[in-house]
């Protein structure tokens, strides 16, 4: 008689143990069908810290929550009915209830009956109508008196981006409105809508012989903020960082596809093919620039502190990512320093504009510090599970759903996750880190040694740990819609295909 393979119980499911012959299957295989899962159930399970935080034993492991919700998802088929029904609801009922009991008896934690599963939440739908006036009100932002300069610095605002760093501002922003606040940061006046745009220098100095104010050349806008006025738990001063983080992204964007020789970005040309690269970096530091004189107005040090860190951050990582390891050796050995220096170079590049503006969300609106914090670490853990993801699909993706040419890392010489996994597998591809995918071949060959190798497989389950991560560090806030939304986001990171 064949042996039943041993079970383990996982948050009320009973699920077999995997043998070590099938624990490397892909996440999501044929044999293995998904669960749905939706926020509410999410945030209703990490509810249960004492058993998520529980070391996992040989017979029990800790379970992190499954991004299985994706597109075009084929139905379950549904089963046929039963000539005993009564017979089958009764052996599932004993089989759930001697789970719970073993489960209840090793961790002593009484288990409880779950939410109903509800509706997925949409994080657009929640602060869509704010989205709405951000693009006006960017635009507002980069209007320069010079023609020639307002269409460069306006090139990529018209074509429709994903905007995730302002949206998770916004939902940052709603869901810290009910939290505890800081009564020490009282003193740090709130910005009304009235006084976004006041400067703090005089109007003759600012405007001196700026073609802004030049009235054969000055751009036509209308001086007024537009913003949804039906969310109270959005103010102003937020709103405006939400519009400055994309402006920062378009900036570092404008200058990336200069040093990377990009041709195509958002399913449209390249502004450095369009215009030309001193044309594209100059856009890109007027973005920066406006962007500062919008967080000066914001009138709150911390703040603009945090965000002028996140502009130096940003060189710093595009100078970490001149090299792909800390030594640029010719002939590298696999060490684990490797993937920390990575790490290293991913935030600097591309979580840290998300960790500090979720950061100054929080301080903008007089949140405690322990709400900052979390706050932080949520963009910090979404950042990092956001571009690894991206590595990702660079090796999965094609060029024409990324909306950028793929397969672009390797072609530049960057070693990113996927390959630096499947090098501790693969040690000859140290030569091929060490002169950049250089030679003739070398690309190709370092694509099918990933495509061999667990690399993808490991950067998958490296994002869903950062992933987890954020999911945690939620914990904290008041439950309420942007709560949900925030979660959602982690579950659109990890199953994202563009």
């Amino acid at each position: 008689m064949r042996a039943r393979p041993p079970v383990t119980v996982r948050k009320g499911r009973l699920i077999p143990m995997l043998s070590s012959s099938s624990a490397r299957r892909p996440l999501h295989s044929a044999s293995s069908p998904s669960i749905l899962l939706c926020s509410q159930c999410l945030l209703h399970d990490s509810s249960n810290t004492s058993l998520l935080l529980r070391p996992a034993t040989h017979h029990q492991q800790a379970r992190k929550y499954h991004p299985s919700r994706r597109k075009n998802q084929p139905q379950q088929p549904q089963p046929q009915e039963s000539q005993e029904p009564q017979q089958q609801a009764s052996v599932l009922s004993s089989a759930v209830s001697a789970a719970q009991n073993i489960l209840s008896k090793t961790t002593g934690i009484p288990l409880t009956k779950p939410p109903p599963r509800c509706q997925i939440i949409d994080p657009l739908r929640i602060v869509g109508k704010e989205l709405k006036f951000l693009k006006k009100n960017i635009r507002q932002l980069l209007g320069s008196g010079h023609p020639i300069l307002d269409r460069v610095a306006k090139y990529y605002a018209q074509s429709e981006g994903k905007q995730v760093r302002p949206l998770l501002v916004l939902l940052i922003s709603q869901a810290t409105a009910l939290a505890a606040k800081n009564p020490h940061r009282q003193h740090v006046p709130f910005v009304s809508a009235a006084t976004i745009n006041e400067g703090i220098s005089s109007a003759a100095v600012l405007g001196d012989t700026n073609p802004d104010n030049n009235p054969l050349t000055a751009a036509t806008h209308d001086p007024t903020y537009s913003f949804a006025d039906e969310d109270a738990n959005i103010l102003p001063a937020q709103r405006r960082l939400a519009e400055i983080t994309e402006l920062i992204h378009t900036a570092s964007l404008l200058h990336d596809d200069v040093i990377d020789n990009a041709v195509t970005r958002r399913s449209a040309v390249s502004a450095n093919l369009e215009f030309g690269n001193k044309m594209a970096v100059l856009a890109g530091d007027f973005l920066l620039g406006r962007a500062s004189v919008a967080l000066a107005r914001l009138r709150d040090p911390e703040v603009t502190e945090l965000l002028a860190t996140v502009i130096a951050n940003l060189v710093e990582g595009e100078f970490m990512q001149l090299q792909n390891t800390a030594q640029d050796e010719k002939n590298p050995r696999w060490t684990e320093d490797t993937i920390t220096y990575y790490l290293q170079k991913t935030y600097l590049k591309s979580a840290s504009l998300i960790s500090k503006s979720c950061r100054a969300a929080a301080l903008l609106g007089h949140s405690a510090p322990e709400v900052v914090e979390a706050s932080y670490a949520y963009g910090r853990n979404l950042g990092l599970a956001f571009q690894l993801v991206d590595d990702m699909l660079d090796y999965t993706i094609s060029g024409e759903e990324l909306g950028k040419p793929a397969g672009a890392d390797l072609e530049l010489g960057l070693a990113t996750a996927p390959l630096l996994f499947a090098w501790k597998e693969f040690p000859e591809l140290g030569r091929l880190v060490g002169r950049k995918f250089k030679e003739e071949g070398d690309v190709q060959l370092a694509r099918q040694i990933v495509a061999r190798s667990s690399g993808l497989e490991q950067t998958r389950a490296l994002a869903q740990e950062y992933a987890d991560k954020a999911v945690a560090s939620l914990s904290i806030l008041p439950d309420s819609e942007a709560k949900e939304g925030l979660v959602e986001m982690c579950v659109k990171t990890t199953t994202r295909r563009k």
